[in-house]
């Protein structure tokens, strides 16, 4: 398995909208090849990350473009366009 994670900052003010409008892309998330998990964490000030599992790194690579556009709805509401590191995943527990 493989981790993408991303951190970002939302603009004063857009928090909740920025919140409503993930919600909405949450079933074009979940359909990009090979997802396994997405969680994203935020701060009430709007920073925060995203942290998505996904079955490979050459399945997360391929996923660039999609994600990119996935991003790019969310423009309005970034402070800057955010830039993802990847990592292979040592453990994935849950209760």
């Amino acid at each position: 398995m493989f981790a993408r994670v991303t951190p970002f900052k939302m603009k004063a003010g857009s928090r909740d909208a920025a919140i409503r409008d993930m919600q909405a892309m949450k079933e074009d998330i979940m359909a990009l090849p090979g997802m396994q998990r997405f969680v994203n964490v935020m701060a009430e000030d709007g920073s925060g990350y995203v942290i998505s599992l996904v079955e490979s790194e050459e399945v997360s690579n391929a996923n660039a473009d999609k994600v990119a556009a996935l991003w790019s709805r969310m423009r309005d509401h970034l402070e800057s366009p955010p830039e993802s590191a990847g990592f292979n995943v040592e453990a994935d527990w849950a209760m």
